[in-house]
C-alpha cells in the first residue's frame, strides 16, 4: 500500500499562521524569513500542514508518490526549522559559515535569525533549489 503524505497545501494565510504562534518570540524572525524565502525562490508561500513551503515538486519513491514543497520553514516550540532539500554539493562548506544551528531529521534548526548569516542562508536555499530542479519534476 502506498503512503500518502498527510501534509497537503492549505488555504491558510502564511502571515496569519505566523502571527498565531504560541512562541511569540519567533514571530518577527518568521516574518523576516517569509520575505527572504519569497525573494530567493520567487514563489508564493503555501502552508503545507504546519510548514510554510515554497514551490512544489513531484516525487516518486518505492512506497510513495506525491507532491511536496521545494524549500521552506516552520516555527516550532523552541526553534525555527528550515528545510533545504537534497544532498547539495557545497552545502557543508556553507554550513561552516552559517552560524549557530543544529541539524535534525533533514532540517536545520535555529533559535533566532541573529544567530546565522542571512547571506549564507540565501546561498544555501539557492543551492537546494538548484539540486531539486536537477533531480525532480518541479511543478511550481
Amino acid at each position: 500500500m502506498a503512503y500518502t503524505n498527510k501534509a497537503q497545501p492549505t488555504e491558510i494565510s502564511p502571515i496569519q499562521f505566523i502571527k498565531t504562534q504560541e512562541n511569540v518570540a519567533v514571530i518577527p524572525d518568521c516574518l523576516e524569513l517569509l520575505k527572504i524565502f519569497e525573494k530567493v525562490t520567487g514563489n508564493t508561500p503555501v502552508i503545507w500542514g504546519k510548514i510554510i513551503g515554497f514551490g512544489k515538486y513531484h516525487y516518486k519513491q518505492k512506497a510513495s508518490e506525491g507532491d511536496w514543497f521545494v524549500t521552506g520553514f516552520t516555527p516550532r516550540a523552541s526553534t525555527i526549522a528550515i528545510y533545504i532539500m537534497g544532498k547539495v554539493e557545497g552545502k557543508e562548506d556553507l554550513e561552516k559559515k552559517l552560524g549557530k544551528f543544529k541539524m535534525s531529521g533533514g532540517c536545520m534548526h535555529i533559535k533566532k535569525l541573529s544567530d546565522i548569516d542571512l547571506e549564507i542562508l540565501e546561498k544555501m536555499i539557492l543551492l537546494g533549489i538548484k539540486y531539486m530542479k536537477e533531480n525532480h519534476e518541479i511543478l511550481e
